[in-house]
C-alpha cells in the first residue's frame, strides 16, 4: 500500500471512528445502515435504506448457502438482511474499527454470529484468499477509496468464476463538464475526483468481468442527501450534535444534492459477473 493509499484510508477510518459521526450516522438512518435509500413512495430514511438493501438481493441469483463479501460494510445492517432473510453467509470488511464493533454487537443482538464475520481491514488490500466468494456486495463505499482499481483488482481476485459483483457508488456524470462546480464534493471526500458508471463498467471488463444491469437512479442519491440533511436539523438537540458539525455537515450534504439536481452526479445499482 503506498503512502498516498494509506493516509486516505486512516483520513476515511478516522472520520467514521469520530465521536459526532458515529452519533450523526448510527442515529440518523437508524444504526443499521449507511447508505442511499429508495424513496419511491417514503419519506423515511430507515425504511428506504432497507429497500435499497432489498432491491439489491432481488437482482442476484437465490442466495441461501452462498457466500457474500460486503465491501465496507459500516454497521452490517445489509449483512443481517441477507444471513437472516435469504440464508447467507457474509463476511464484512470494513476499515471503521468503532463500526465494526457495532456491528458484533448489533449481529449477537440478532442471533446472527454464526453467520456473520467481521474482518478490521481495508478494502484495497484484503486478508483474504483466492476465489473464495460468490458475492461480493458493497453500497455506498468504493468512493471513498484512494485507489478504486486497486479496491477492483481485489474484488477480483477473492471472486470465484462466475460469481456476482453487486454495488452501488455515488459517482460523477460520465458526461461531468464541470469538473470546477464539483470541488467542494471532491474536497468532501479528501479525493481528487469520483468515479463513473463508464470508469466502473470499463475497468471491471479490463478484469475480466461482464455487465448484467446498470439500473441508474440519481435521482435518489439527491432525495436521500436531502432527507438526511432536513432530519439531522429537525433533531440537532436530541442527538446532541454541535453548531459547528450541524453547519459543516448541512453544507456538504447540500452540495450532493445540488450536484445530483443539476446533472453533475450519478448514483446507479450495478451489477456485474467475473467471468469463467
Amino acid at each position: 500500500m503506498t503512502d498516498d493509499v494509506a493516509q486516505g484510508v486512516a483520513t476515511a477510518r478516522d472520520y467514521y471512528d469520530s465521536d459526532e459521526a458515529v452519533g450523526f450516522y448510527s442515529q440518523v438512518w437508524g444504526g443499521e445502515d449507511i447508505h442511499v435509500g429508495l424513496y419511491h413512495d417514503t419519506d423515511d430514511i430507515r425504511e428506504a435504506s432497507q429497500r435499497t438493501v432489498h432491491a439489491m438481493a432481488g437482482k442476484l441469483a437465490p442466495l441461501a448457502g452462498k457466500r457474500v463479501l460486503d465491501l465496507g460494510s459500516g454497521y452490517g445492517g445489509a449483512a443481517r438482511v441477507l444471513a437472516g432473510e435469504y440464508d447467507a453467509r457474509v463476511t464484512c470488511l470494513n476499515v471503521a474499527q468503532v463500526e465494526n464493533e457495532r456491528n458484533r454487537k448489533l449481529t449477537a443482538e440478532a442471533g446472527l454470529a454464526d453467520a456473520i464475520e467481521v474482518i478490521d481491514a481495508s478494502f484495497d488490500d484484503m486478508p483474504l484468499g483466492d476465489a473464495q466468494f460468490d458475492v461480493a456486495w458493497s453500497q455506498d463505499a468504493i468512493l471513498h477509496a484512494p485507489d478504486r482499481g486497486a479496491v477492483l483488482d481485489e474484488v477480483a481476485r477473492v471472486l470465484k468464476p462466475g460469481a456476482l459483483f453487486v454495488f452501488t457508488d455515488p459517482m460523477q456524470a460520465d458526461d461531468l463538464q464541470d469538473r470546477q462546480a464539483m470541488q467542494p464534493i471532491y474536497d468532501r471526500i479528501h479525493l481528487p475526483d469520483l468515479a463513473s458508471i463508464g470508469f466502473y463498467r470499463s475497468q471491471l471488463e479490463q478484469r475480466g468481468f461482464e455487465t448484467v444491469e446498470i439500473d441508474e437512479m440519481t435521482d435518489q442519491l439527491g432525495t436521500h442527501y436531502r432527507r438526511v440533511r432536513e432530519d439531522m436539523l429537525a433533531r440537532q438537540d436530541e442527538l446532541g450534535l454541535s453548531d459547528e458539525f450541524v453547519e459543516r455537515m448541512s453544507e456538504g450534504l447540500g452540495h450532493w444534492v445540488n450536484g445530483a439536481a443539476e446533472g453533475r452526479l450519478s448514483w446507479a445499482i450495478m451489477v456485474f459477473r467475473k467471468k469463467g
